[in-house]
């Protein structure tokens, strides 16, 4: 059985707060109960001022369609889904990853194609950058980070998963309104952006991951 908690480590509290008003209408995907931290693991992506440019681009002509998207403030590509996880196996699980992510090497990916996302609830709508090159080594780690989350009895990542990088969402279902000719225009823009295959050529150098208010980091070698 699960201890209670572990000598000397008592768990602190987390600022929680469930009212969507106040972070853009966006609502929990499981309700806060004390000594479950919501954790993820993730790419983090580094915004450098040419990929501001171009996602002001795209904000300026999408919003032609649907005026209520925002920016993402930080830009990620998810290798697990978000999890709840008990305070006490916090350690337990940052090390277990720690282990199986240790071995591997820093690698590109190129994430270039617009894609309309929603989250599995249909509140929340998405424009991503799907990618199209380095599939392979991102199902590698997705393979290690699962067999973390079956250690502790915690659901792993979709079956073949579209990685991908969020740039603004908007509250609802509105792929509706952004799949076809907006989604061909956003394309249009990434296509004609200068130095926009250098730019979207990603590589990655460190893993993290977030369990309620904590961050941990894996470097890649």
């Amino acid at each position: 059985p699960a201890p209670a908690g572990l000598p000397g480590d008592s768990e602190p509290e987390e600022a929680v707060s469930d009212d969507s008003s106040r972070h853009g209408g966006r609502v929990r995907g499981f309700p806060h109960e004390r000594g479950s931290w919501a954790t993820h693991v993730y790419l983090p992506r580094r915004a450098q001022e040419e990929f501001l440019e171009l996602l002001e681009l795209l904000l300026c002509r999408a919003r032609t369609y649907v005026p209520s998207l925002a920016a993402m403030e930080e830009f990620h590509l998810s290798l697990s889904q978000c999890v709840v996880l008990r305070y006490h196996w916090i350690g337990p699980f940052v090390r277990s990853l720690k282990e199986r992510l240790g071995a591997f090497h820093r690698f590109f990916c190129v994430a270039d194609q617009v894609k309309v996302y929603t989250n599995q609830n249909k509140l929340q709508t998405f424009i991503g950058l799907e990618v199209s090159a380095g599939h392979f080594q991102l199902l590698e780690l997705v393979s290690e980070v699962d067999r973390v989350l079956e250690e502790f009895d915690l659901p792993t990542f979709y079956k073949d998963p579209s990685f991908h990088i969020s740039l603004a969402w908007c509250v609802g279902d509105l792929s509706g309104r952004l799949d076809g000719q907006c989604l061909r225009e956003l394309q249009d823009i990434v296509d004609r952006f200068e130095d926009s295959a250098l730019l979207l050529r990603v590589q990655w150098e460190e893993i993290r991951c977030k369990s309620g208010n904590k961050y941990f980091s894996f470097p890649l070698r």
